[in-house]
């Protein structure tokens, strides 16, 4: 293993590797609920529009890209806006290096900076190596939509982790901050 290097997305430069690494997770398994796979316009567009508001990180080794996590809103209601949804995806030749720990560290790091208080995952079941880092990173399971989803020829239960971001003060919240304003 190279070294590796964590650093913001560049939605021009790593669109098409972050669309060949998520692939699989649409194509070939339950993992993703989408469909289709995103190709590189469509993955450089979300990466510009969820950018905007929340940051997206890609881990580099070696100069190629080896994984990627990034967070967006959790829901499109006001009250929900200190509340987020995070997602890291791994290419299959580099798992099981630490490299999602890596993304998801850094990324929950900007997190709390930015003013979020809640980082919520979503997980198709069952996925004992997803369930173990969230856990593994203080994710607490909240619950289980059973039978949302139908994908690679049944229903899926997709489960629900959350982790306290910031900790309760009692007092109102200040608004979450853009990317890099910290």
């Amino acid at each position: 293993m190279g070294e590796l290097v964590i650093r913001d997305v560049d939605s021009v430069r790593d669109a098409a590797a972050c669309a060949a690494i998520y692939a699989p997770f649409v194509l070939a398994g339950p993992t993703s609920f989408e469909e289709v796979a995103p190709d590189e316009g469509e993955m450089a567009t979300r990466i510009s529009r969820l950018t905007a508001t929340h940051p997206w990180l890609v881990a580099e080794q070696n100069g190629v890209l080896a994984g990627y996590a990034y967070a967006c809103n959790h829901r499109a209601r006001p009250a929900y806006r200190w509340s987020t949804d995070v997602s890291v995806y791994v290419d299959e030749r580099s798992r099981r290096q630490g490299i999602g720990r890596r993304l998801y560290e850094e990324l929950l790091e900007r997190l709390r900076a930015q003013g979020f208080r809640i980082a919520c995952a979503g997980i198709t079941l069952p996925n004992e190596a997803s369930v173990a880092l969230h856990e593994g990173l203080g994710f607490v399971a909240v619950g289980v939509y059973r039978n949302i989803g139908w994908k690679a020829g049944a229903w899926r239960d997709v489960g629900w982790w959350q982790l306290d971001l910031k900790p309760e003060t009692g007092n109102g919240p200040s608004e979450p901050l853009p990317p890099g304003a910290t």
